[in-house]
């Protein structure tokens, strides 16, 4: 699959896969300065690209599993997404849970990967109102029916 990034900005860089199998691609920051993610300072940072993702396609935004796992950063979102008919810049907001001994604020310099990102089928859907639902094994069953 083909998709079309138009470069906003002289230091876009061109989203890249870690290894052969990255399941995402990465996403470079093109701030400046080098930037420090702080508990309660959330910090945007810009890419520089606009993409063109097809119909029926859209591109789920992740957090990179080393900013969690040693920094306790993540997309302030959560999970970003961008639909196929968006054009504008990508942007991403980065933000620390906590600060503690074992976690120091992450220092993101200019060019860091900032997130990871794929393109998925969306498949539209359509909405059908019933007065009935198919049984299963679980039914009912939520919020830790299953286990812990």
């Amino acid at each position: 699959m083909q998709i079309k990034i138009k470069k906003i900005s002289p230091l876009a860089k061109v989203p890249t896969y870690s290894t052969d199998g990255s399941g995402c691609f990465d996403i470079y920051s093109i701030n400046t300065m080098p930037r420090l993610v702080h508990e309660g300072w959330p910090v945007l940072f810009e890419t520089g690209l606009q993409f063109e993702i097809p119909p029926g396609y859209g591109m789920f935004i992740l957090s990179r599993s080393g900013h969690g796992f040693n920094f306790d950063t993540r997309l302030a979102n959560c999970v970003g997404f961008l639909d196929s008919d968006f054009r504008g810049e990508m942007k991403v907001k980065l933000t620390a849970d906590q600060e503690h001994e074992e976690a120091m604020p992450l220092s993101v310099m200019p060019g860091d990967r900032i997130c990871q990102a794929c393109i998925l089928p969306i498949p539209k859907v359509e909405f059908v109102v019933t007065d009935e639902l198919s049984d299963t094994a679980r039914g009912q069953g939520g919020f830790g029916s299953t286990g812990s």
